[in-house]
């Protein structure tokens, strides 16, 4: 497969909107098993993948038995929004205008398969999309640079003519553990100047933003595809 440019894009709270759902369902799922976490302490940690997030809220030195409990009470008590989801401000057509560029369009999702389907269904621009990840396509979640390694295998897209696009600080480290550029959204709660200071090389509001500078972002430093 010949390498080719392309842009790498996470999907909860860069695409579609679900940051503050996923800290809800967090925070119930949580409770049901006698931990009282502040939603805030939640919504920083969105972004990881449930084998990440338990430990990061809870700590590593603790009885971790319950932990499947846990995940899937999250799972329940999220999938209840998901006829309710909606994307965010520009998400469908970013997708086009780069695929128009000739760019490979990759969603690096660590959601689960069957979430990940309905992610797509709500982004609708599978006409745009090269391909897509989900949990099993990694060993571990963001921060871990797993899933970006995987979206750049299944696509074929070189590492070094490529932009991740993501709204979490988690997402700027992973791309920076692989030297890849990440742009910033701040439509998944986390501030401009938070995502710069993780490494953003450049933050917009939302897909709607970053697609009106298309033309002076870093997206328009890759070589157009053909």
């Amino acid at each position: 497969m010949t390498a080719k440019p392309g842009v790498l894009f996470d999907v909860d709270g860069t695409l579609v909107d679900t940051t503050y759902l996923h800290t809800v369902a967090w925070w119930e799922a949580l409770r049901q098993f006698d931990h009282d976490v502040p939603m805030a302490e939640i919504h920083r940690g969105i972004g990881m993948g449930s084998d990440k997030i338990i430990d990061h809220l809870l700590g590593t030195d603790r009885d971790k038995g319950a932990d499947d409990e846990m995940t899937t009470a999250h799972d329940i008590l999220y999938g209840a929004w998901w006829e309710r989801l909606r994307p965010l401000p520009g998400a469908g057509d970013l997708l086009r205008a780069c695929a128009d560029r000739g760019l490979a369009v990759v969603l690096a999702s660590s959601a689960k398969e069957s979430e990940l389907n309905i992610l797509r269904k709500v982004v609708d621009a599978d006409d745009a999309i090269t391909a897509a990840t989900s949990s099993s396509d990694a060993k571990q979640s963001k921060p871990a640079p797993d899933i970006l390694e995987a979206a750049l295998d299944q696509s074929g897209v070189d590492p070094r003519q490529s932009v991740f696009v993501g709204d979490a600080v988690w997402d700027v480290k992973a791309a920076s553990k692989l030297e890849i550029p990440c742009i910033g959204l701040a439509c998944g709660g986390t501030s401009a100047a938070e995502l710069k200071r993780a490494g953003a090389v450049a933050t917009y509001k939302d897909p709607a933003e970053l697609l009106r500078d298309l033309k002076n972002s870093p997206i328009a430093e890759l070589p157009k595809g053909a």
